[in-house]
C-alpha cells in the first residue's frame, strides 16, 4: 500500500536526540558531540551518549564509542548489523574503526570534520581495502546545527 505523504507516519528525529546529547556535553565542558544507536528494524533507540573524555580522563570516551558499547551490552552481541548510528560530527578514525567492527548498518552524521574526521576526510577508514565492513554513510544531516554547536563551544573556550 502506498500512503499519501500527509498520512505517512512521522519518523522519529534521531539526529535531534543526538543533538540534545551534544548540548548536554557542552554543559559538562565536553566537546559537544552526541550519538544515538537505533535498531533499524524496530526504530527503537538502543543507546545514546555524549563525549566524556574530560570527565573520565579517557581519550577513547567519544560519544560513538560509548553508544556502541552500551548498545552491544543491551543486545548481548558484539555486532550491530541491524543498527543505525546517528552522530553529530563525522567520526574520527578510531570511531570509524569501531563502527566497522560493530558492523553498523548505516551511519548518519551531522558536521563534516576536515581536520579530524576519518570517514570523508583523513584516513577514510571505510574506503580502505583492510576495512572489514563499510556502512552506508549519509553525511551532512542537520549539518549547520551540528557545526554551530561546535563553533560556539570552541569560540567560548578561546
Amino acid at each position: 500500500m502506498v500512503r499519501h505523504p500527509e498520512t505517512r507516519p512521522k519518523r522519529p528525529d534521531y539526529m535531534g536526540l543526538a543533538l540534545q546529547y551534544a548540548r548536554r556535553a557542552t554543559g559538562r565542558g565536553e566537546v559537544p558531540v552526541g550519538a544515538v544507536v537505533v535498531d533499524g528494524k524496530t526504530g527503537t533507540v538502543l543507546a545514546r551518549a555524549h563525549n566524556l573524555t574530560e570527565a573520565r580522563h579517557d581519550p577513547t570516551a567519544h560519544a560513538e564509542m560509548l553508544a556502541i558499547r552500551r548498545a552491544v551490552a543491551k543486545v548481548g552481541e558484539k555486532r550491530l548489523g541491524h543498527c543505525d548510528l546517528y552522530v553529530t560530527l563525522e567520526p574520527c578514525p578510531m570511531c570509524a574503526g569501531a563502527i566497522s567492527l560493530a558492523r553498523i548498518h548505516r551511519l548518519y552524521f551531522g558536521a563534516f570534520d576536515p581536520k579530524g574526521g576519518g570517514v570523508e576526510h583523513g584516513a577514510r577508514v571505510f574506503a580502505q581495502k583492510t576495512c572489514f565492513h563499510a556502512p552506508e554513510v549519509i553525511g551532512g544531516l542537520r549539518e549547520s546545527e551540528s557545526a554551530e554547536l561546535l563553533q560556539d563551544f570552541f569560540r567560548k573556550r578561546r
